[in-house]
């Protein structure tokens, strides 16, 4: 479309705001974008809807179809509502949670939502404030709910948020309800059709009771109380980065037994704004700065810390040279993977019918210590809700044990159905606990790790880019690498391909084509080389940006071997990242 076009079509959709039923706040916003010179804000607010995806939505806040405001969140809400009375159409009473994070305008967002579940004749179970998105999940199955919506953007920056949704089984919506709820919330396609008056009498706020329960069932798993006892004054420091994990972590922390948890005071702090980072991302250095600047203050053992909503969690612990670094995200699923199955194998309990999960862009070493350890394996697309449906299909048959993903998410029960940060820093404090009880370091066990399975090292690199032209080229690339693989990764030589969008996977070697058995395609790709190194590459679904998951494979067999390996496969790294063309 060309610009000239592009721009009658916005301000087309502008003026349909204008004339609808929208309030008047909206409408002088929306007429401030149409007025001003540069037209590039308008024509981004308004270029196409805020898509209602297979997540949810999430979006920059602000007025137009696509921002995040009361009016998108309430086409999706009352297009859920259409969809579960529909589906639950012989039910007395159907029934939902809502819940929020800190970010601005969550609590408005959330009561939006609970108003037009309300106004549909749907009961709302709505938290008091801000919830860890785990403990919402924890909610929908303890309540007995149909559904649920979490208004979060997790770790994204302050000018985002996001609406999920979730089913009766406490997991984000999976086929065939998503596709079906996606179909009705395009029917809504004005602003009339949405119910926002609701009903006080069917909308019931919940809080300290839920949370007395979430805790006691992570006390649950304990793994080994009276090691607890023993070292329940190893030193912690946490940070909930201003968000939902304020509460409930360092109460599940004192639950267990720990009872030496250091606190960043300016972290502390609830706000949307997040005024001590640029991104509320654990993954991020620049964010886990302050913790790490206290851990040092007081000689930590381990430092913490939670994303904005809590699902997911950065670890940070003291290297060979006693400087604290961050855990990527496989390093931390490796470590918690292993202690569970250790745990599990110490107290008798593995007889081949138990299993754990990652993600397809996961590190492969998981597959390796699964085999050792003579439990079941899968490997599932990117995002919690596959995992979580992996659990709910053997539910009865085989006994999950753990699962996590590279991306800093990872759930050590099965009583949530999504990444759970406040459980896994439950487990993660008990595992320090562990080693300082054995008298050695985290890095110690993380070494350990890689020299009894096998050593690889992973780094991902994601390129940005913004607005339509952006998703544009974005396109453009998976195209590329789509119709031209790359014939080597890091020196070593491509030899299956393997595209879930199509799901094939093709042996470059002899030319065999194979189907690849998963649940439903997706836009991803995969190579492998002949030493089992591997990149994936697919585009976010939740950001504008297009990301390269590398894990290239290297020899350990000592633990002495450690910053060879990974002088080695820095290197490896680099060169694979050049040959995608991703720096």
């Amino acid at each position: 479309m060309e610009n000239t076009e592009l721009l009658k079509a916005v301000e087309a959709k502008a003026q349909a705001w204008l004339d609808g039923q929208y309030d008047e706040k909206t409408k002088s916003e929306v007429r401030a974008l149409m007025e001003s010179a540069d037209k590039s804000a308008l024509i981004d607010a308004f270029y196409k809807d805020l898509e209602f995806g297979t997540g949810g939505l999430r979006g920059k806040m602000g007025v137009g179809c696509n921002r995040m405001n009361i009016y998108t969140v309430g086409s999706a809400t009352q297009g859920l509502s259409n969809y579960l009375n529909r589906e639950f159409a012989s039910l007395k009473q159907i029934s939902v949670v809502v819940g929020h994070d800190c970010r601005n305008n969550s609590r408005l967002f959330a009561e939006t939502v609970a108003n037009i579940f309300s106004a549909n004749g749907i009961k709302v179970y709505l938290f008091d404030d801000l919830r860890p998105t785990p403990e919402m999940s924890f909610a929908i199955r303890k309540l007995g709910c149909q559904s649920g919506v979490i208004i979060t953007a997790s770790h994204n920056p302050k000018i985002y948020n996001g609406y999920k949704a979730y089913w009766s089984d406490g997991a984000q919506i999976i086929a065939p309800h998503d596709k079906n709820i996606i179909d009705e919330v395009n029917k809504i396609t004005e602003v009339g059709q949405i119910k926002f008056q609701g009903n006080p009498d069917l909308i019931e706020i919940i809080g300290e009771d839920l949370d007395a329960d979430y805790i006691d069932n992570i006390k649950a798993c304990v793994l080994d109380q009276e090691l607890i006892k023993r070292q329940h004054d190893i030193k912690i420091v946490y940070t909930p980065i201003h968000g939902t994990g304020r509460h409930i972590v360092p109460r599940t922390l004192a639950a267990i037994g720990f009872t030496n948890v250091a606190h960043v005071p300016a972290q502390d702090v609830i706000t949307g704004d997040f005024p001590t980072v640029a991104s509320p991302n654990p993954e991020e250095p620049a964010a886990m700065a302050m913790a790490i600047k206290k851990g040092e203050q007081i000689d930590a053992d381990i430092v913490m810390a939670s994303d904005p909503d809590a699902d997911r969690i950065g670890v940070v612990v003291k290297n060979d040279e006693g400087k604290y670094v961050i855990l990527n995200g496989n390093q931390t699923c490796l470590i918690l993977t292993w202690f569970l199955l250790n745990q599990w194998k110490e107290s008798g309990k593995i007889d081949g019918k138990q299993f754990v999960i990652k993600t397809i862009v996961t590190t492969e070493v998981i597959r390796e210590m699964a085999n050792k350890y003579g439990v079941g394996f899968y490997d599932v697309y990117t995002g919690f809700k596959w995992i979580a449906a992996k659990i709910y299909e053997q539910e009865g048959k085989t006994k999950y044990i753990g699962g996590g993903e590279e991306s800093f998410g990872y759930l050590p029960y099965d009583v949530v159905r999504d990444k759970d940060a406040p459980a896994s820093i439950a487990l993660m404090a008990q595992i320090a606990a562990w080693a300082k009880d054995k008298g050695i370091k985290l890095y110690d066990v993380l070494k350990q790790i890689y020299v009894d399975f096998g050593f690889s090292k992973e780094k991902m690199i994601y390129i940005v880019r913004e607005g339509k032209e952006g998703a544009d080229q974005i396109q453009a690339l998976m195209k590329g690498y789509r119709e031209n693989p790359p014939a080597t990764m890091g020196g070593s030589k491509v030899v299956i391909v393997k595209d879930y969008q199509n799901l094939t996977q093709k042996d470059l070697r002899t030319g065999e084509v194979t189907k690849l058995d998963m649940p439903a395609t997706s836009n991803v790709l995969q190579y492998f080389t002949e030493d089992g190194s591997k990149v994936s590459v697919r585009p976010s679904g939740t950001e504008p940006k297009i990301k390269f998951y590398f894990e290239v494979k290297g020899v350990m067999t000592d633990k002495s071997q450690w910053a060879k390996a990974n002088e080695e496969a820095d290197k490896r790294i680099e060169q694979a990242a050049k040959d995608m063309g991703a720096m």
